[in-house]
């Protein structure tokens, strides 16, 4: 990581489309695309020994055998979608202590989840059925899976009762897997700790709810953060978008910038340009968050200490090379960088705050960014090429990062 933080957390391997019509099987069937390159990734060592050592490695036959037995587009599709949302159930039990842990690796792991949805969606992508299937409907199928699998679906907040906060949190899948194939992301970890729990606040109980999202510039391009947060931010109380940041600490990004700077996401394809929104005649260059910065700042959450990120890379007004500015953007510049960077964690965060600010909820809705710090292997394990895939360090350094996201929200929670 540098300073300016280009926090790798990147987004294409299926292509998501917001408002696909349903596919007809009228139409002539497609030949089967390759895998992604984030799919190909699956047939290392490290892939299967996580998939081993949870249990999720049986997974794979169980739906390639359920796919198999579908006689229709139809029946695929219910079974995409029962199997899609039982992988996410099951990770989500998992990391919770429900149910059999399948294996000695560490229950809060969130890396079984990652693999074995590319399992699944490698499946479908490959997958020739007898009936025939179009391009538009494996598309489709992709699609639920990939909502299904990341609990985007599945969003419960209680309803009626005006007592219970409502918290809606995202984490990532990781990243970065060809510098280290061994790599988890706290922040994905988090979501599945957290998913459907109760954190006790001052002012009474907050139920937790929680998405991940994948590493991929094209799902963002077509509109799967916007898509999946837009039917709840009107009715929670707080959000936050989570991912992975610097060493050793959190940061709480106070301006997210509307640019991409190209890094490679997790099927190894780079975008570098203003981040694309629907109406762009009306997009701003910097959106800001509505968190309870300075009382989290102050606030004793855990052992990293915390801070409010104000840092942002402009081109000013009527300039030309890029500027870094301390405390935040000067009227009328570009954005290159947010707090966050310029990579998926920067864009999440002005997707989901952009999205708040056009429906009205600037005013209302605490919201915005937190970064965790990077989730290190214990020592003598951090060379991927000759590590072990976990270690007590490792194991520890992501509990700790939970516990403190946890925390953090309780905070926020608070604030108001």
């Amino acid at each position: 990581m540098t300073t300016s933080l280009r926090v790798r957390i990147g987004v294409l391997g299926l292509t998501l489309l917001a408002g696909l019509a349903t596919p007809t099987t009228t139409a002539t069937a497609q030949t089967a695309p390759s895998p992604t390159a984030e799919e190909r990734r699956l047939d290392r060592a490290a892939p299967q020994e996580i998939l081993r050592r949870s249990g999720f490695d049986s997974l794979t036959a169980e739906f390639a055998r359920a796919l198999g037995s579908a006689g229709s587009y139809a029946q695929a599709r219910r079974v995409v979608v029962r199997e899609g949302s039982g992988l996410w159930q099951r990770a989500v039990g998992r990391a919770q202590g429900r149910g059999p842990a399948g294996g000695d690796l560490s229950r809060d792991d969130d890396r079984p989840l990652y693999w074995a949805r590319l399992t699944m969606t490698r499946e479908v992508r490959t997958w020739e059925p007898r009936f025939g299937l179009t391009s538009a409907q494996r598309v489709a199928l992709l699609d639920e899976l990939e909502r299904t699998s990341r609990g985007q679906t599945t969003v419960r907040h209680p309803l009626g009762r005006k007592k219970t906060k409502r918290i809606l949190v995202t984490g990532f899948d990781p990243f970065t897997l060809d510098r280290d194939i061994r790599i988890s992301n706290p922040s994905g970890a988090t979501a599945l700790a957290l998913d459907g729990t109760v954190i006790e606040t001052a002012d009474g109980p907050a139920r937790i709810e929680t998405v991940v999202f994948p590493v991929r510039w094209q799902d963002f391009t077509a509109g799967t953060v916007e898509r999946t947060l837009r039917p709840y931010l009107k009715k929670v109380d707080l959000f936050t978008t989570v991912s992975q940041g610097r060493v050793g600490r959190f940061d709480v990004e106070r301006t997210n910038g509307a640019w991409r700077g190209g890094f490679a996401d997790n099927d190894d394809i780079g975008v570098t340009g203003t981040v694309p929104v629907t109406d762009p005649a009306s997009q701003p260059q910097w959106t800001t968050t509505t968190l309870p910065y300075a009382k989290i700042v102050a606030a004793g959450t855990g052992r990293f200490p915390v801070y409010d990120n104000t840092q942002v890379t402009e081109i000013p007004a009527g300039g030309t090379d890029p500027v870094v500015r301390p405390d935040g953007p000067t009227p009328g510049s570009s954005a290159r960088e947010g707090g966050g960077g310029d990579y998926l964690s920067n864009e999440i965060a002005y997707r989901a705050t952009l999205l708040r600010d056009r429906l009205g909820l600037h005013d209302v809705l605490p919201g915005g960014h937190v970064h965790t710090p990077v989730l290190e292997f214990g020592a003598g394990n951090t060379d991927p090429a000759t590590g072990t895939v976990t270690d007590p360090g490792f194991v520890r350094n992501r509990l700790d990062i939970i516990a403190q996201v946890r925390a953090i929200l309780k905070v926020a929670a608070e604030a108001d």
